[in-house]
Parts: structure tokens; C-alpha cells; sequence
């Protein structure tokens, strides 16, 4: 009966210590994907000790990202080429025209002009506005912080002066009885009221 019973107790642990393997095992790859990949190759690691910048593993997620942005660019104007092929090899002219203005009469240029100086106004009014209505906000929420500040001064000095009246001895070292009496009648009065 012994041995079924340690047979037992040893295939119980092993169960444990696999299950504790398999959770190291996910925690440590989501550290590896968190910080970038994999080890560093011995050489990136020699290259590393010499320079005199230290391995920093946030940069190299950054300059990841960076290329991988800069991939997405790329195909993104190259779409953006082969729909102006698709369209005609003079519309890709117009639309650079139309953005630049070069296309376009002196007429509609100053009509252009005039719209973007009332955009910029309206820009601006817009921004003045959001400007004060912050700072009104901000003005709000300081004069009900200062409130609470002052209500909470009140409330602590209160405290403090019922602390000592209800602490006050007398010279042989006995309390007063006559302001916790008085503290007593107080809370009976507030409670019936």
C-alpha cells in the first residue's frame, strides 16, 4: 500500500511542476514580445559592450516600429501611383495642379486666398473660445478646491479644539467632566432634532 501511494504523490508533482513549467514558460514569452524578439547574437552583443551607449531594448522596439511604418508608407504610395496609372497618365498632372494652384486662374486663387484667411479667423475665434472656456473651467475647479481646503481647516480646527477640551485634567491628573458632559448633552440634542 505504501508504494501505490507515494507512486501516487510522485505523479501529483510531476502534474504540478509541468503546469508550473508551462506558466514560466508563457510569462517568459511574453516578455520576449514585450522587449523585441530574442537574445542578441554574440556579435550584436560584443558590438554593444564596446560602444559606449548601453543596450537599451525600448529604442530598438522603436526603430522597429519606425521601419515598419515607413513600410506601410511606401506601399501605400505605391497604390497610390498605380490608381493614377489606372486612371490616365494626365490626371496624376491635375490633381498635382490642383493642390499646387498652378492650374487654376488668378480668380479662383484669390477666391482661395480670401476663404483661407476667414478659415484662419474662425480658426482663431475657435481657439480663443476653447481658451477661455478652459480657463473658466480651470477658475471653477480652484475656487471648489479652495472651498474644500478652507471647509476642511474649519472642520480640523474644530476637532482640535473639542480634542483638548475633552483630554483637559485637572492638577491631581483627573479629566474634566465638565466639557465631556457637555459633548454628551450636545450629540443628545442632535440626535433628536
Amino acid at each position: 500500500m505504501k508504494s501505490r501511494t507515494s507512486k501516487d504523490n510522485r505523479n501529483e508533482e510531476r502534474e504540478k511542476i509541468k503546469s508550473s513549467d508551462s506558466i514560466n514558460k508563457k510569462k517568459m514569452k511574453r516578455n520576449i514580445r514585450r522587449l523585441g524578439g530574442g537574445g542578441l547574437s554574440l556579435e550584436a552583443f560584443a558590438n554593444i559592450k564596446t560602444k559606449s551607449e548601453h543596450y537599451n531594448p525600448a529604442l530598438i522596439k522603436k526603430q522597429r516600429e519606425f521601419y515598419k511604418n515607413a513600410k506601410y508608407v511606401s506601399k501605400y504610395k505605391k497604390s497610390l501611383k498605380q490608381q493614377s496609372q489606372q486612371n490616365g497618365p494626365h490626371s496624376s498632372k491635375r490633381l498635382l495642379e490642383d493642390e499646387n494652384g498652378t492650374g487654376e486662374s488668378g480668380r479662383m486663387n484669390w477666391q482661395k486666398k480670401k476663404n483661407n484667411k476667414n478659415s484662419s479667423q474662425s480658426l482663431r475665434e475657435l481657439y480663443e473660445r476653447k481658451r477661455q472656456e478652459e480657463e473658466e473651467a480651470s477658475r471653477e475647479r480652484e475656487a471648489i478646491i479652495q472651498t474644500k481646503k478652507e471647509e476642511r481647516e474649519r472642520s480640523e480646527s474644530r476637532r482640535k479644539a473639542l480634542r483638548e477640551k475633552m483630554f483637559k485634567k485637572t492638577k491631581k491628573g483627573q479629566p474634566v467632566m465638565k466639557y465631556r458632559i457637555e459633548h454628551l448633552l450636545q450629540t443628545i440634542q442632535d440626535s433628536t432634532t
